[in-house]
């Protein structure tokens, strides 16, 4: 969302422009899982009976409501990405409340005070954003890079590995939502004028190699949210996720490589 308000496209079509690009990275890390098992002899688990698999599924239909009300409104027009998020939200309160017995109107006052303070932040964030994009436009400075690396490459393909490159080592060092507002300013218009390459494709890019931050230290949140939830070492953890970072990294070649995968529901 931060990406489509500072590129200035639509939401909804960068939400459609990710929705193929995550089916993959979900078979990716299927496969890997999968190769894991094999590899270390996992036990094999036991089939659900047909009582047991029809009440699994009438348990967990009340939950799909969500997702559904997400990409429904989306899709069909009904609502804007922001109204079905907020449709979502009521609809998750009410099912984790009155279904699932999971949470209590008491903890509301929790909930809204945290996603005001994330609220303000990004919405400070993007503020912040601006001026430094006047910056970034006085000196010239996407002008510069891009006679740079127009000057290394002409190839998007290896303009794009580039960016990757660059982006993982930013991922490492900033917050997700911080390094997409310093850089989509900063790299995006090299990527349109000088590339050809569609917003949707380079945001895709962008998202998903900053995704990789959240699990690579210094600043990874993520791990270290794992970490303090499991009461397994972030160094341990890392250890155990290189396949799926390997993973990752596959599904951003092919991304850079095709950028029919982005585009095709756009």
């Amino acid at each position: 969302m931060i990406f489509g308000v500072l590129a200035q496209i639509p939401i909804g079509d960068m939400f459609m422009a990710g929705i193929l690009p995550g089916l993959i990275l979900f078979l990716s890390f299927a496969l890997v899982i999968t190769l894991i098992g094999f590899a270390h002899g996992f036990p094999k688990g036991e089939w659900f009976t047909r009582s047991e698999a029809i009440s699994a599924l009438l348990y967990s239909l009340p939950a799909t409501l969500i997702p559904i009300a997400i990409i429904g409104g989306i899709l069909f027009g009904i609502a804007t990405p922001t109204e079905s998020a907020a449709v979502a939200s009521l609809i998750a309160f009410l099912v984790g409340w009155l279904i699932y017995g999971e949470l209590k109107p008491a903890a509301l006052f929790g909930l809204f005070r945290r996603t005001a303070i994330n609220a303000s932040m990004v919405i400070f964030m993007i503020a912040a954003a601006s001026v430094f994009g006047w910056v970034i436009i006085y000196e010239a400075l996407p002008q510069k890079l891009a006679a740079f690396i127009t000057s290394v490459t002409s190839d998007p393909f290896l303009f794009l590995l580039i960016v990757n490159l660059i982006l993982l080592v930013v991922g490492m060092l900033l917050d997700g939502i911080a390094a997409v507002i310093l850089i989509t300013p900063i790299l995006l218009p090299i990527a349109m004028n000088d590339y050809d390459i569609s917003a949707y494709q380079f945001g895709v890019v962008m998202c998903l190699n900053l995704a990789l931050g959240l699990l690579t230290p210094p600043v990874g949140v993520g791990l270290y949210i794992a970490s303090s939830m499991s009461g397994v070492s972030p160094g341990r953890i890392l250890k155990s996720l290189w396949p799926f970072l390997l993973a990752v990294s596959a599904v951003l070649i092919l991304l850079s490589l095709f950028p029919v995968i982005s585009l095709a529901l756009v």
